[in-house]
C-alpha cells in the first residue's frame, strides 16, 4: 500500500482540484477500463478517509463552455440507461530525460493515443475505437480556455488538436469529424501509468521474439514476461524501436497491455489484496484531468464496464488505410462512417468492424480463431507484435 494512504491526513479539504490547465505531462490512455472497473470498487469499500483522499486527488476541469455546435445525442431504446461515450486522451509530451522514446522531434505536446470508449446503455457490452495519432484529417476551429477561437486546418495530423488546444479542441474535432456526441472526458499522465502497473505487481505480456532497446530501458526475453515501472511505460509508448515502427503498431500494442491490465485489475488476486486495490485506485486517480466531478460519478461508470465482463469489452482501431499521399500518414476508410454510425445507434459491432479486435478477456496467448480475410491476417500479425502471442 502506498505511503500517503497508509499515513491518516486531516479530513478538511473533500473536493477535486479544480484548475484551468494542468502541467502538460501525459501519457498513453492504456488502462482507462482497469481504471474505471477498480475505482467502482471504492463505492463498497465504506471508508470515509479513502473515498475523500481519491476525490481529492481529481483535477477537474470543466470544457463545455469552449464546446460549440455539438451533435445531439440520439434518443435510443436499447436499455434502461443511456449510453456513455467517453473519450480518453494521453499525450507524448518529450521535454525531460528519457520521454523522447518515440524519435519523433519537436517541442510541445501532441496526443499519443485517442481511445473513445462506447457503453452500452443496457450495459450488456462496451468497445473502445483507437484512433491513430498519424491519421489525416481537417480540423475545426475550436476554444482556448478564454473562450478565443483558435483557427482550424484542412489535411492536417489527428494529434495537432491536442497539441494547439488539448482536450476540449480533441473533443470538438472528434464531434464535428463522426457527429458522436462526447459525454465525458479523461486524460491521464505520464507518471501515473508507471505507479498504476507498480501498485499490481506489473501486467503480463507475451513477445514472439525478445526487445532489446537499452536507450529507452526495454529489455524483455522472447515469451511470456510480466513487465513492470518504467519498462511498461516506456513498451508501451515507444513506437520506432518496436514492431514495424508505425503508429498502428503501437495502437494494437497498447491495446493489448489494456486488456492484459484490465484482466488483472479484476482479478481475485487484486481484488482479495486490499493494498493493490487502493494502491491502484489513489495512482489512477492522481492521473487524471476529466470533467467528471467526483470519484462516485467515475465509480458509477466503472460499475458498468466492470458488470458486463471482460468478454464483452473489445478494443479496435477505426477503419484506415495508408494515405496514397504520404505513406507515413493514414486516412479513414468509408467503414469509419458505418463505425460511427453504430455508436451513435448504440449498436455492437458488426463483423467487418471485428477483423483484428482484442477482447479485455484476451489471454496473452493470443486469440482462438484463425483469420479468413487477407485484413484479419494482417491484424492478427500486429497482435503477435502487440504481445498477444499466437
Amino acid at each position: 500500500m502506498t505511503q500517503d494512504l497508509m499515513t491518516p491526513a486531516p479530513l478538511a479539504p473533500s473536493g477535486p482540484k479544480r484548475r484551468g490547465r494542468k502541467d502538460p505531462r501525459r501519457t498513453a490512455a492504456t488502462v482507462a477500463v482497469a481504471g474505471l472497473a477498480a475505482l467502482s470498487l471504492i463505492l463498497g469499500l465504506g471508508g470515509v478517509y479513502f473515498y475523500r483522499h481519491l476525490n481529492d486527488n481529481l483535477d477537474v476541469v470543466d470544457i463545455e463552455a469552449q464546446l460549440t455546435d455539438r451533435p445531439d445525442k440520439v434518443a435510443v431504446d436499447t436499455g434502461p440507461q443511456e449510453p456513455i461515450n467517453l473519450l480518453v486522451m494521453g499525450s507524448d509530451a518529450r521535454d525531460g530525460e528519457g520521454n523522447n522514446i518515440d524519435g519523433l522531434t519537436g517541442d510541445g505536446e501532441r496526443s499519443d493515443t485517442t481511445i473513445m470508449f462506447h457503453l452500452s446503455a443496457d450495459r450488456s457490452f462496451a468497445y473502445g475505437v483507437s484512433i491513430p495519432r498519424d491519421s489525416l484529417v481537417d480540423r475545426p476551429d475550436c476554444k482556448d480556455e478564454n473562450g478565443e477561437t483558435i483557427p482550424g486546418a484542412t489535411d492536417v495530423m489527428w494529434n495537432e488538436a491536442f497539441s494547439v488546444g488539448g482536450p476540449a479542441c480533441t473533443i470538438q474535432q472528434f464531434e464535428q469529424l463522426t457527429d458522436v456526441r462526447i459525454d465525458n472526458y479523461v486524460v491521464l499522465d505520464f507518471n501515473g501509468f508507471e505507479d498504476m502497473v507498480n501498485a499490481i505487481d506489473g501486467v503480463e505480456v507475451c513477445l514472439p521474439e525478445p526487445i532489446e532497446d537499452p536507450a529507452h530501458g526495454i529489455n524483455i526475453p522472447a515469451g511470456t514476461q510480466e513487465v513492470v515501472g518504467r519498462q511498461a511505460l516506456n513498451y508501451v509508448r515507444a513506437r520506432y524501436t518496436l514492431g514495424d515502427g508505425s503508429d498502428l503498431g503501437r495502437i494494437k500494442r497498447q491495446q493489448a497491455f489494456i486488456a492484459a491490465m484490465a484482466s488483472k485489475v479484476v482479478s481475485a488476486g487484486t481484488l482479495t489484496r486490499v493494498d493493490r486495490v487502493l494502491g491502484f485506485l489513489n495512482a489512477a486517480t492522481r492521473s487524471l484531468t476529466t470533467d467528471f466531478t467526483s470519484v462516485t460519478e467515475i465509480g458509477r461508470v466503472g460499475a458498468g464496464f466492470k458488470g458486463i465482463g471482460l468478454d464483452n469489452i473489445k478494443f479496435v482501431t477505426v477503419p484506415w488505410q495508408y494515405s496514397p499521399e504520404d505513406p507515413n500518414r493514414v486516412e479513414w476508410l468509408p467503414e469509419a462512417d458505418q463505425l460511427w454510425k453504430r455508436v451513435i445507434e448504440d449498436q455492437t459491432l458488426t463483423k467487418n468492424l471485428r477483423d483484428g479486435v482484442i477482447k479485455a478477456s484476451d489471454k496473452v496467448d493470443g486469440a482462438d480463431k484463425e483469420p479468413t480475410t487477407e485484413r484479419a491476417q494482417a491484424a492478427a500479425s500486429q497482435r503477435q507484435a502487440a504481445g498477444l502471442c499466437a
